[in-house]
Order: structure tokens, then C-alpha cells, then sequence
């Protein structure tokens, strides 16, 4: 894990603990790491995401709370 994840996983662990919503599981340093590409990878795609990516892109901003 590079620094800049770890970084982003450091913050994600902390906004979990004040905000996680019920039900929610934390993402180990692992799942993060896959969420963080796949959300990276479709923002990069812009506006050339169809409608399933762009569905896919609001559940990963809200597992990774950047809703």
C-alpha cells in the first residue's frame, strides 16, 4: 500500500468511527485499496460513464463515506 492509500485509509477509519451508518461493516486495508481503484477508475471515466457505472460510482462514494 502506498503512502497516498494509506493516507486515504487512515481517514476513512477515522470517518467511520464517528460516522459509519448502522449495519455498516468497516473495509479492511484490502477492500479499501479495491474500492478506491474501482472509484478512481470511474471518475476518471467522466462523462462517458453509462448509467450502471454511474450507480456503481454513488454506492462506492457512500462504502467509502465521500457522500
Amino acid at each position: 500500500m502506498d503512502r497516498s492509500l494509506h493516507a486515504r485509509y487512515l481517514d476513512y477509519r477515522e470517518l467511520f468511527s464517528y460516522f459509519g451508518r448502522k449495519g455498516m461493516v468497516m473495509l479492511t486495508a484490502a477492500q479499501y485499496g479495491e474500492a478506491d481503484a474501482a472509484h478512481a477508475a470511474l471518475v476518471a471515466k467522466g462523462e462517458e460513464r453509462d448509467d450502471e457505472e454511474e450507480a456503481r460510482l454513488v454506492e462506492l462514494d457512500k462504502l467509502l463515506l465521500r457522500d
